[in-house]
């Protein structure tokens, strides 16, 4: 199980400045000071990370700063698109025999409308190139896919009538989701975006809700078999008051088979992928 929180970083302790350590998400705050390793979103290219190229290096092992030359915030563009298309994760595990998913819903009835969208996310490019579609407004319904706010109340200002979830019910509807497939995916942005417009108490609500959430998902981080991996692309929500993301290095948090090994190999946005993969053998001997 990956779990890729937008715009979380490994900032200080001051409870005043890095809402992470003012009280509301005991068990984020576990994870981080007892099973994590730091990860350089710097990409070696000067200026600010930014979630574009910061996702694209880590779903696909590919500096993508460097090869544009610059950070590249929001949305990937053409040149973005083809590295993720070409070295997408997914694929690769599908080409050594293993199952993976995306695990994010989509409001939408019509998957072709996601595939017709001139802005897609990092996630989004990736999930269309691997599976040729992603989880609609039907799957979510039936519990076979988890809304991105974990409560399904965004959704309401869209004119969705459905009922709304706990945090709990995501997390339990990911981890059936997780059962099914080798590598899953899930994509939380609300860290991001409360750590640009949000006020001290939005980012506590934001955090105790992922907090609720993943109170849900350890037990099943804990079974046998299982790694639970928890990382970022860039720092913003641990910086309060600063409005932009910041230059901290992102946690890499690992627990199960394998957590040592990739907290000791990866040190970079760039060498997640690669490291995953190296606990993924070809099922294929001949490959």
């Amino acid at each position: 199980m990956f779990i890729l929180v937008d715009g979380l970083g490994m900032g200080g302790s001051n409870p005043d400045v890095n809402p992470v350590y003012s009280g509301v998400c005991p068990n984020l705050l576990n994870l981080l000071t007892c099973h994590a390793g730091s990860l350089d979103a710097g990409l070696g290219v000067a200026g600010i990370p930014q979630s574009a190229t910061g996702q694209t290096a880590l779903l696909t092992g590919v500096n993508a700063a460097r090869h544009m030359g610059r950070h590249v915030s929001g949305f990937p563009g053409p040149s973005l698109r083809k590295i993720i298309r070409e070295n997408n994760i997914y694929d690769k595990l599908a080409h050594r025999g293993y199952s993976s998913t995306f695990a994010n819903a989509y409001y939408v009835s019509d998957v072709n409308e996601v595939a017709g969208r001139k802005i897609q996310s990092v996630t989004t490019v990736a999930a269309l190139k691997a599976f040729g579609g992603v989880r609609d407004q039907a799957l979510m319904e039936q519990g076979r896919a988890v809304y991105q706010d974990l409560t399904r109340a965004s959704l309401r200002a869209r004119g969705y009538e459905g009922p709304v979830q706990t945090p709990a019910q995501s997390a339990q509807a990911l981890v059936a989701i997780a059962r099914e497939h080798d590598f899953t995916l899930f994509e939380y942005f609300q860290t991001d975006r409360a750590g640009h417009k949000g006020t001290w108490a939005e980012l506590q609500r934001i955090l105790g809700l992922f907090d609720e959430f993943l109170a849900d998902l350890l037990p099943f981080t804990r079974e046998e078999g299982v790694l639970f991996v928890l990382t970022s692309d860039h720092g913003n929500i641990e910086q309060f008051g600063a409005r932009s993301h910041s230059m901290n290095p992102v946690p890499l948090v690992a627990t199960g088979p394998g957590s040592d090994f990739l907290k000791k190999t990866a040190f970079s946005l760039t060498d997640v992928t690669p490291a995953l993969l190296e606990l993924y053998p070809c099922k294929n001997s001949s490959q």
